[in-house]
């Protein structure tokens, strides 16, 4: 009797649904399946009705409850996102033209983000020659972005590295890098990201020596400080750059410095080198050559011990 009584009411139930045309909900996608997008982009809403010919029906879209999109013929309908106002909850609805039975879609959130914000962070800005680091573009908020990547110098062009769209790349090249986002179709493409410098570290030691190498060097006269590149750096054209309060503040081609010592000359020397050829590959810095002030008559006491300039006053 149970079993009987259940049976009943399964058919009874499916007799209501059939005949109230509501066998299955309609269902509404968009293409791309992405829940954030950005001024400028397109969203394709597809509408079924998962019952009958799609020539059956007639659809509208609804946002936030009320009709967005009047009954038209077409089930699917290709939104431009022109503000973040666009942002919203979508549902579609469908009548049938025979019997005007309706259905009515799940929903579908939408979100709408200003200009999208690019970012290019290195894991180091420093690495040793036969080293690499990895480079990784992103973009706020949102999927399925490829990535365009480029890399240039001071001297010549930005070129864009080819075969190379992932998120991260890894790169083994000195060079100003930058990169950008790209989906949709049509494409959509963010703005460029800020540049970020790669720089590659010789092995060579450089140091900085003093002449003429007195004991002693008295204020009003005048000393040259060198920088040389150890360890086989006699075979590389070499251009060189100063930290220190009598030196240049560009690189230069020459590796010394003269000055005529004085109170302001005061301060830590230190050097590095980079061949004249590549820009974004150069030394370590030096260790400090120490010149500071004192009121003894001695400017250059125990150099060879202490490496300290002292400064007289008389």
């Amino acid at each position: 009797m149970g079993a009987t009584l259940l049976c009943e009411l399964g058919l009874f139930l499916l007799c209501t649904l059939l005949c109230t045309g509501h066998t299955q909900d309609a269902v509404l996608t968009i293409e791309p399946n992405w829940s954030s997008f950005f001024i400028g982009e397109f969203v394709t809403f597809k509408c079924d009705m998962n019952e009958g010919e799609d020539t059956d029906w007639e659809y509208t879209i609804n946002k936030d409850g009320r009709e967005f999109i009047p009954y038209d013929t077409n089930k699917d309908y290709r939104l431009t996102i022109i503000s973040t106002g666009d942002s919203g909850e979508y549902q579609c609805s469908g009548r049938r033209k025979s019997s005007r039975d309706t259905k009515i879609s799940n929903t579908v959130s939408i979100t709408v983000l200003d200009k999208p914000r690019v970012t290019l962070t290195a894991g180091t800005t420093i690495i040793p020659v036969g080293g690499s680091v990895t480079l990784t573009c992103s973009v706020q908020s949102s999927d399925g972005w490829k990535y365009e990547w480029f890399r240039g110098t001071q001297t010549t062009f930005i070129v864009q590295i080819r075969d190379q769209q992932n998120r991260d790349i890894r790169v083994s090249q000195g060079g100003i890098y930058s990169c950008f986002g790209t989906r949709g179709n049509p494409v959509y493409a963010t703005d460029i990201s800020d540049d970020v410098t790669i720089e590659i570290t010789f092995s060579n030691k450089v140091v900085v020596k003093q002449q003429p190498n007195w004991p002693q060097i008295f204020r009003g006269e005048t000393i040259t400080l060198t920088c040389e590149v150890q360890e086989g750096g006699e075979t590389t054209e070499w251009e060189y750059e100063w930290r220190g309060p009598s030196t240049p503040t560009q690189w230069t081609h020459n590796n010394d410095v003269t000055f005529r010592v004085s109170e302001s000359s005061s301060g830590d020397y230190m050097c590095k080198s980079r061949r004249r050829d590549d820009s974004y590959s150069s030394t370590e810095w030096s260790e400090a050559f120490t010149l500071s002030g004192s009121s003894k008559s001695c400017l250059l006491c125990d150099l060879h011990l202490t490496n300290v300039i002292m400064v007289s006053t008389g």
